[in-house]
Parts: C-alpha cells; sequence; structure tokens
C-alpha cells in the first residue's frame, strides 16, 4: 500500500473506528475473576505460535507463562478473561522504490501458517496479522477464518495469498472491518463474485485492494447493498468500469472511496460516485477516465482529498458549480496533459474559500502555459505545491515567499526564466526545493541558508552562475544536493565537509577550480553518491586518507587525478567508481583491482593507462566495465561472471579474442579498434544475450561463426576487418535487427531476399566489398530504413523500382526527389543537392533508355556514398 494511503486509512480508521482503538479491544491485563487467560485458550496460542517458522524480531518472544493476557498482541476481557484481540501486524514495514509493502521481503515478519488453533478463540472479535508472512494451505485465505463468527474486526492486508478469496468469509455476520489488500499492486488473488459481502450487514470498513475483480461487472450494485460502508478500497482491482447506473444510492455514509490503479475507460462525469456527496476522499489515479468533471461536483462539500492524477485527460478542469468545495485539503491532477493557461484556466476558477484550505496542489506532468500567477499566495495553508513538467514562463514570482507553510516547492522541468528569489529563504518550514530543468539565472541566494529544514535542493540544469554561498552551507538538514549543470564557479566550499547528513551530493557539469581534499569530505558520514565530474577540479587523495563513508556511486570524470592513481583510491569504498578522462597514465597498480574488484561499474576510459588486464578477472563483480581509449595491451582475458557490458575499444589489445570469454549475461560487446586478430571463435555464440556487439576496426580474417542463438542482437558492426563469405545467415531471424554494418570487407556473392525480414533495419551498410548480381526488389520492404550504402560493390542489374518506398529515408527537413541532370544512352548519372548534403548516383548498365529515377530513388538519404553501383 502506498505509504500517503496508509496515513489516510489510518485516520480515517481512528476516526470512524473508534471502538477498534478504544475501549474493550485495548490490552487488558486485570481480569475480575481473578485468574489468567483461559488454558484452552492459552493452549490454541501456543499452537498457533508452532506454527511460526520465522520470528526474527522476537515479537512473540513475550509469550510464555500461564497468563496469556499479558503477551506482547494480546488482549482479554476483563470480566472473562478470553482472548478478545490478536494483534500481531509487522511493526516494520518494507518498501520498495515504488513505495509498496512487500511483506515476505521484511525481516520483521512472521513466516510460517495459519494454524487451525484459531478456531478455539470462540471470543476473538479482532484479528490483525497484517504485513506478515502468513499464509493458509496452498497459499490461500485458510478457509477456517469464515468459521470464526465472533470475529468483527480481520486484517489479512499485505500478506501474499493466492487464489480465490473464500465466499466462506460471508458468514461473519458481524464484521464492521475487512481488509484483504495486497499492498498498493496487484496480486494473484481474485474472485468471481463478491455478493457475499451483502450477509455482512454491518461492515463499515472493506479493502480489497490488489484482488483481481476483472470477472464482476456489477460490483457497483453488491456495494450499495451494504449501507453501512464508510471506506471502500478497490485499487488495484482490474476493475473496467465505474459507469453503472444506481437508481437509488444508498451509500449515503461512505466517506472514502479508492478506486485507484484500475482500468476505467470512459468519461469521467459518468462515474457512479458523484452522486455520493458524504465523500471525504475520493482516489480515482492512473485509470483511463476523459472528460470534464460533472456539474454534481459542486455537490461533495465534504470532499477534502481528490486525485485523479494520470489518467492522461486533456480535457480534465474544474468545471460546474464548485463555490462550495471549501473543505478541499488535497487536490491532484497531474500526469494529465491538461492544455491551456494556468492562471484562467485552473487558478481562477478555485473559490477563495479553497485557496485558503488548500493543503496540497499537484499540477506536474501537464501541459499547462502562462506564468505562475502572483494569485498562488493566496493559498496560505499550502504545504506541497508541485508544477513540474509543465510549459511554465516568466521569472518565479516572490510571492511565493509568503507561503510559510510549504515544506515542499517542486517547478523542474519548466520554463521560468530570472533570478531565484530570495525571499524563498522566508519559507523555514521548506524540507524539499526543486527548480531544476529551467532557464534561470544568477546566482543562488544566500537566503537559501536560512532553510534550516531543508533535505533535498535540486538547482541542476539551469543557468545558475557565481560561486556556491558560504551561507548554503547553514542548511545542515541537507540530505540531496544537486547543483549539477550549471554555470557555477569558484571553489567547492570545504564547509561542504560538515554536512554530515548529506547522502547525495551533484555538482557535475560546472566551472568549479581549485583542489578537492581529505578536507572536502571530512564529516560526510552519511554520503552514498558523489558526483564532481567535468569541472576544472584537482582530486587530491592521500595514501594516509581514511574514507568516513561507503559509496554506492562515485564520479570525478573529467577532474585531474594523474598521472599517477591517487593512493587515497585504495581507502575508497564504493559500488560505482568512473575515473574516466583523469589524466592518468602507466599502469594499473595491483591495489586498485583489489580494492574495487567488488564494484559493478567501473569507467576508467579516456586516459592513457597501460599495461594488461589481470588473469584473475573472471572473479570480479563487474557489471559494467569501461576501458576503452586507453593504451591497454596483451590478451583478453575470461571475463566476470556477472558483466553485461564491456568496452575495450580504442587500446592495442592483440593475439585473439579467447575462445571461453565466459559472460553469458553479456548484452554490450564493444572491442572496436584494437589489434585483434584471426578467426571469431565459436564461443562468441554462447553470449546469448547480446544486444550490441563491435568488433570493427581490427584485423580478422575468415567467415562469421553461425551463431544461431543471436536473437536479441540489436547493433551488429564489423566493419574494417578481412572478414569473408557470405551475410552471416543467422541474421535472417533477428527481426529486432536496427543496425548491420559490414563494410569495407571481403563478404562475397549475391544478397540474400531474407533481408527484406529485417523489418527493424534503421542502418545497412555493405560498402567496399565484392557483393555481386542484382540488388534483391526485397530490400524495398525495409520501411524505418534511415541509412543505406551500397557503394563499392559488383552490384549489376538495375535499382529496384520500388525504392521510394523507404520513406524514412528523407532528410529531418523534407522529402526531396533526385532529377536527371545528365543523360547518356549506356550509362546514366544522376546528382542532387539539398540544403544538408550532396551526393551522386552513378548506376551501372542497362537496357532501356528512359526510366523514371524521380520515384526510384525518391526519398534516399544521406548514405548512397559518392559512387553507389559500379
Amino acid at each position: 500500500m502506498r505509504p500517503t494511503t496508509n496515513l489516510l486509512l489510518t485516520l480515517i480508521t481512528i476516526s470512524i473506528f473508534p471502538f477498534f482503538t478504544n475501549g474493550t479491544l485495548q490490552p487488558q491485563h486485570q481480569h475480575a475473576h481473578g485468574g489468567g487467560c483461559n488454558p484452552d485458550e492459552r493452549a490454541a496460542l501456543l499452537s498457533f505460535k508452532e506454527g511460526i517458522t520465522s520470528n526474527n524480531t522476537n515479537l512473540l518472544a513475550s509469550w510464555k507463562g500461564q497468563d496469556c493476557c499479558r503477551w506482547r498482541g494480546v488482549s482479554c476481557c476483563n470480566q472473562t478473561g478470553h482472548v478478545i484481540k490478536l494483534h500481531l501486524r509487522n511493526p516494520n514495514v518494507t518498501l520498495d522504490a515504488y513505495g509498496y509493502d512487500h511483506a515476505c521481503a521484511s525481516a520483521s515478519a512472521l513466516f510460517g501458517e495459519i494454524s487451525p488453533s484459531l478456531l478455539s478463540l470462540k471470543h476473538l472479535k479482532h484479528l490483525d496479522l497484517s504485513m506478515n508472512c502468513l499464509l493458509g494451505p496452498n497459499s490461500q485465505i485458510p478457509h477456517l477464518l469464515g468459521s470464526m463468527g465472533n470475529l468483527r474486526y480481520l486484517n489479512l492486508s499485505g500478506i501474499p495469498f493466492t487464489g480465490r478469496v473464500p465466499s466462506h468469509l460471508g458468514n461473519l455476520s458481524k464484521m464492521q472491518y475487512l481488509d484483504l489488500g495486497q499492498a498498493g499492486d496487484y496480486s494473484d488473488m481474485y474472485s468471481m463474485d463478491i455478493t457475499w459481502l451483502t450477509k455482512l450487514p454491518f461492515l463499515k470498513f472493506l479493502g480489497m485492494s490488489g484482488v483481481n475483480l476483472s470477472g464482476i461487472a456489477d460490483w457497483p450494485h453488491t456495494l450499495n447493498m451494504i449501507p453501512p460502508l464508510r471506506v471502500i478500497d478497490l485499487s488495484y482491482c482490474l476493475l473496467d468500469s465505474a459507469n453503472q447506473s444506481l437508481l437509488h444510492l444508498n451509500l449515503t455514509k461512505l466517506e472514502k472511496l479508492d478506486l485507484s490503479w484500475n482500468f476505467f475507460k470512459h468519461s469521467l462525469g459518468s462515474g457512479w460516485f458523484w452522486k455520493v456527496t458524504s465523500l471525504k476522499y475520493l482516489h480515482l489515479e492512473w485509470n483511463l477516465l476523459f472528460g470534464k468533471f460533472p456539474d454534481t461536483l459542486g455537490n461533495m462539500t465534504y470532499l477534502r482529498v481528490l486525485d485523479i492524477s494520470y489518467n492522461g485527460n486533456p480535457d480534465m478542469m474544474m468545471t460546474g458549480n464548485i463555490k462550495k468545495l471549501c473543505s478541499l485539503e488535497i487536490l491532484d491532477l497531474s500526469g494529465n496533459r491538461i492544455n491551456g493557461d494556468i492562471e484562467s484556466l485552473f487558478v481562477e476558477s478555485l473559490p477563495q474559500c479553497t485557496r485558503k484550505n488548500l493543503q496540497k496542489l499537484d499540477l506536474s506532468y501537464n501541459n499547462f502555459t502562462g506564468t505562475l500567477p502572483n494569485i498562488v499566495s493566496d493559498f496560505s495553508k499550502l504545504s506541497i505545491l508541485s508544477l513540474s513538467n509543465n510549459n511554465l514562463v516568466g521569472p518565479i514570482p516572490a510571492q511565493l515567499g509568503n507561503l510559510t507553510c510549504l515544506t515542499s516547492l517542486d517547478l523542474f522541468w519548466n520554463h521560468l526564466n530570472g533570478s531565484i528569489p530570495p525571499e524563498l529563504g522566508a519559507l523555514t518550514t521548506l524540507t524539499s526545493l526543486d527548480l531544476s530543468m529551467n532557464d534561470l539565472t544568477g546566482s543562488i541566494p544566500a537566503e537559501l541558508g536560512n532553510l534550516r529544514y531543508l533535505s533535498e535542493l535540486c538547482l541542476s540544469d539551469n543557468n545558475i552562475t557565481a560561486p556556491i554561498p558560504p551561507e548554503l552551507m547553514n542548511s545542515t538538514s541537507l540530505t540531496h544536493l544537486d547543483l549539477s549543470s550549471n554555470h557555477l564557479n569558484g571553489s567547492v566550499p570545504t564547509e561542504i565537509g560538515s554536512l554530515n547528513n548529506l547522502i547525495y551530493l551533484y555538482l557535475s557539469n560546472n566551472r568549479f577550480t581549485g583542489v578537492i581534499t581529505e578536507e572536502n569530505f571530512a564529516n560526510l558520514t552519511s554520503l552514498k553518491d558523489i558526483d564532481l565530474s567535468f569541472n576544472n577540479l584537482k582530486i587530491v587523495l592521500n595514501s594516509d586518507w581514511r574514507a568516513p563513508f561507503t559509496l554506492e556511486f562515485a564520479s570525478f570524470a573529467s577532474c585531474q587525478m594523474g598521472p599517477l592513481f591517487p593512493p587515497g583510491l585504495q581507502r575508497l569504498k564504493t559500488n560505482a567508481l568512473d575515473i574516466s578522462n583523469t589524466t592518468l597514465k602507466g599502469e594499473i597498480p595491483d591495489w586498485f583491482w583489489s580494492t574495487f574488484s567488488n564494484a559493478t561499474y567501473l569507467d576508467i576510459s579516456n586516459n592513457q593507462i597501460s599495461g594488461s588486464l589481470p588473469a584473475h578477472m573472471h572473479s570480479m563483480a563487474f557489471e559494467k566495465l569501461h576501458l576503452g581509449s586507453n593504451r591497454l595491451t596483451g590478451p583478453i582475458p575470461t571475463l566476470p561472471t556477472n558483466i553485461t557490458l564491456l568496452d575495450i575499444s580504442n587500446n592495442t589489445f592483440s593475439e585473439t579474442i579467447p575462445s571461453n570469454l565466459g559472460a553469458s549475461r553479456l548484452e554490450i560487446l564493444s572491442m572496436h579498434s584494437n589489434q585483434i586478430g584471426r578467426y571469431i571463435p565459436e564461443s562468441i555464440c554462447k553470449l546469448e544475450q547480446l544486444l550490441y556487439l563491435d568488433l570493427s576496426n581490427n584485423i580478422l580474417e575468415g567467415e562469421v561463426p553461425h551463431c544461431f542463438h543471436f536473437y536479441k542482437i540489436e547493433h551488429l558492426i564489423l566493419s574494417n576487418n578481412s572478414l569473408s563469405g557470405k551475410i552471416p545467415a543467422f541474421l535472417q531471424n533477428n527481426t529486432g535487427l536496427q543496425f548491420l554494418d559490414v563494410s569495407w570487407n571481403r563478404f562475397s556473392g549475391r544478397l540474400p531476399t531474407w533481408i527484406g525480414n529485417l523489418v527493424n533495419l534503421r542502418f545497412l551498410v555493405l560498402s567496399h566489398n565484392i557483393f555481386s548480381d542484382n540488388i534483391p526488389v526485397d530490400i524495398t520492404k525495409l520501411g524505418h530504413l534511415q541509412y543505406l550504402d551500397l557503394s563499392r560493390n559488383n552490384f549489376s542489374g538495375g535499382i529496384p523500382w520500388h525504392m521510394s518506398n523507404l520513406t524514412f529515408m528523407s532528410t529531418l527537413q523534407s522529402m526531396y526527389m533526385v532529377e536527371v541532370t545528365e543523360y547518356d544512352t549506356t550509362r546514366h548519372h544522376f546528382a542532387c543537392c539539398t540544403n544538408e548534403f550532396e551526393f551522386i548516383i552513378e548506376p551501372i548498365e542497362w537496357t532501356n533508355s528512359k526510366h523514371d529515377w524521380r520515384h526510384a530513388v525518391t526519398g534516399i538519404s544521406r548514405s548512397l556514398s559518392e559512387q553507389a553501383f559500379r
């Protein structure tokens, strides 16, 4: 479940269901009857514990002793001592990069089975096993739960059940809270019939997020038969419509409705939910709803949260009588490609009362135009403002500094210009400021140093100049500082080393000068990523330096580190290192390979490094390895097992390609411009994941091996060798091939007709070989071809008539035609000039004296070369 949804559900549960958080279901440790818990129920709980196979956090460590009512997660009735509540929710939920929960990936989860012994807890009213990895038979929801007839509260959310939701749950006639939600994602659980829900006449909360309900068309009618419902969460349920007609609405108490991440493909205004005027929270994000809001939106006066983001609906706008939407606190219309002026189309349409109460406004990823209106300052309670990825122009209004409740201001990826207003320094509650990817100029205001709570500052990809103001280092809460791709100059402040909360530091592509030493890193104990690349910086790391951090990524590319490898690198621990183009010379020291043998990414290209590669490279952890444009020599060793990219181009490697490359996961292999000789070994055919292979500019000879498992190859470049034979036949089934260059070799024979099967081919270069016979007409099937070079061969016959089918072969500016400029009865010479380039087509002899060449070579682009045919 997404974090924001978790928070909202918690708040709603507390306000709507005080029964579950107060009173009799709170832990009780005193008993009127004077004894401990019921012995049979204690035995049942211990039997349940035996079904737990993993309990890493010792959640059940207190489950010992006679009085089970004192055990963690267990609550009993004061009068009877019966267990009435079992609350074992995983307290430490693991979120992935998308904010989703994964119970079975959490170290704190309980693992095991849901024991049938729970049936002995006949007085149990509250059962919460959520966010654990506890399953029933065949990983399904156990049917036994349908026999626990006294339950009022059942929370199994986040447990990765599979299979059909048991209709036996309809036997729980006292149920008020039922959550089977699958953690904000699609699951393997489904239901073909939910009419059993109508047997739960007291149900107030229904959570079935992630349960596949695609086979149920009349789901709104079923839910409409349960009037007490206050919360419905059917997100990620694969529903395809919400425009069913409800003649009489019974859901008059419904406060929260979440239908996000479904597949509604009808007009926004046709949804049945607009009639539910009691709604406070409405989530419709990530559907395919289109069209305008209905007039009935104006009747939803209790609405606090309206999220219709990412529907791709350019016609969405606030219409109808919305003057009474004074309760609105969160409005999210992001990701809809809405067109028009932001002030006249949207901001001015919101009533004054809404502006004063709104706390979050997200209009990002649309096509709004115009300038940021000064009226934005009316949103006095605004905490989050996101207008990123639009087409807004003009300066950032200084009035934004009046929004003193702002915690997040996101204006990135627009066309805003002018300087950063120093008034933003008055936003003392701000935690995130992103103004990147605009056209901002001037300097960084020193006033931003007043933002003591600022965690993220992103000003990258602008035209900001001047040095970094030293006052900025007062923002000691910074975890993410990105000033890359500007025109900042001066030295990098040594005070930056005092930002001990900093995790990400990006200063690349600026004009910084001076020396970076250990002092700049002194207290950066939290640092994970650092990028100082493409500056005029000298990196000095002495041998006695002890790095205070363990990095994920470090880039000093195009800085000065050499000529020798800095000895301080021995103390640097990082998963990825880029020291390309850093003036390094000489051989790679042995300590370098041992220090970074566990790194997955290494780029030391574009230096003057010499020597050979270590023979034990196969035991290293590299996944991407860039060694190109150096002076490396010797044989190519067996490659690391997990490597997916290897670039050793522009070196002086000799001998042959090894017969056992290893590297079965390799996707990109670039060996061009070396002195690799002899034959291409059969072992190359074992690289079945290969997408890109460049062996050009070597001294390879013989035929290309028959690699019939090269199904994925997209770029194959073998030019400038001495290869012979025919075009490799294994390519005929490679419909994904986009680039083929075998020029400057000794390939011969007729071009195969199957070349027309390479439907995705965009570049075809066969020049300077000894191909002969006719050009197959099948070549005209290559509808995506943009570049064709057949020059310097021994073709005979005529140019295929349907070359005009190659409609992609045009200049970027315009199409053109080749006109006849010279005429001869035996040889025909055609010339054409465009605004971009010039080429001459010299066809072979032909028997017919008149042909309409204007259509034959319409659109042939850039590269039929200076003499296309001999």
